[in-house]
């Protein structure tokens, strides 16, 4: 499909003049004429009706718009970003601290060259991640659909890594000494995560890992953020948290705070990236084949029903 034709019929409707629509595009009406005749006849539809001030969309014409629109920004995508000079990878983490963030710190520490923009997007449910990256908003997210069926045609999901959780706990916890734990030593303990989202990607998480394990995983109580609640882990003889292994926490010294792998089996939190099927930034390649190099997890590993085979791929 000629893409400028399609262009000029989204500006065409935008503008509701051939005129208007040709001046913007720096050709002439005839030009917008033959090219919007040319892609009627490829439709096989007529997308415009004539007004006394212009054009208007027909039925057809309203129903390919959006289409249209989306079809002219890929392409737009698609030139930019191999062009000398072209804007940053866009690519959305769970937070600054988070494990995809330091992940692609490490990356980006070996390659100074490559133009990162690295957000946070404030959203629990994964259906407005997948919204952002179809519109172009994001280039990739570092967020999983766990309902195959929910993921659109037009949008990938792959495995990038996994992150290993380990046992956080204070001074006083009677697992404190310990230097690795089993999943078993964990039950009857109270492992406290706020801020579990109902809908969420880690919501499905930790339900299979309780389902599993047997494990007391309470989410009771506002979530304060990290300082609050590693203050509350530092004072207490009771409460633990699981953490990723690269996910950075800082604390006073004084909190003495333990971080405990938890092994036999590894329990793995599995990062997925979301990113458009067709037309991919293309600096997504080198990260996936920087997080294909990252070392395997100690077997055997435990991931959730959802979890994508671990073998990241910068295949497109």
């Amino acid at each position: 499909m000629d893409t400028e034709a399609v262009r000029s019929f989204v500006r065409a409707a935008e503008l509701g003049q051939l005129r208007r629509a040709a001046d913007e595009l720096g050709v002439t009406q005839q030009a917008v004429s033959k090219r919007i005749a040319a892609l009627e006849r490829r439709l096989d539809v007529r997308l415009f009706t004539r007004t006394a001030r212009g054009v208007e969309p027909t039925l057809d014409g309203q129903a390919f718009l959006p289409h249209a629109r989306a079809l002219v920004a890929a392409a737009d995508r698609a030139v930019t970003a191999i062009r000398p000079g072209s804007r940053a990878l866009r690519i959305d983490v769970l937070g600054l601290r988070s494990a995809q963030a330091v992940l692609l710190h490490d990356y980006w520490r070996g390659h100074p060259e490559t133009d990162l923009d690295v957000v946070t997007l404030k959203a629990d449910d994964p259906r407005e991640v997948v919204a952002a990256v179809r519109a172009g908003d994001l280039d990739a997210s570092f967020r999983s659909v766990t309902d195959p069926s929910a993921l659109p045609r037009d949008v990938r999901m792959v495995h990038a890594f996994d992150s290993p959780l380990e046992l956080l706990v204070g001074p006083g916890h009677p697992l404190a000494s310990a230097r690795t734990l089993t999943p078993s030593r964990l039950r009857g303990h109270r492992i406290w995560v706020p801020g579990i989202a109902p809908g969420s990607e880690w919501a499905d998480f930790y339900a299979q890992l309780v389902t599993a394990f047997d494990l007391r995983v309470d989410a009771a109580g506002p979530n304060f953020g990290n300082e609050v609640l590693l203050d509350i882990l530092a004072d207490s003889a009771d409460v633990a948290t699981l953490v990723g292994s690269r996910d950075r926490y800082l604390w006073p010294p004084h909190h003495d705070l333990r971080r405990i792998p938890v092994v036999g089996p590894t329990l793995a939190y599995p990062l997925s990236l979301l990113f458009p099927r067709a037309d991919p930034h293309p600096g997504l390649r080198a990260i996936l084949t920087h997080f294909a190099s990252l070392p395997p997890l100690p077997e055997p590993v435990w991931r959730p029903s959802w979890a994508a085979a671990p073998h990241p791929t910068a295949d497109r």
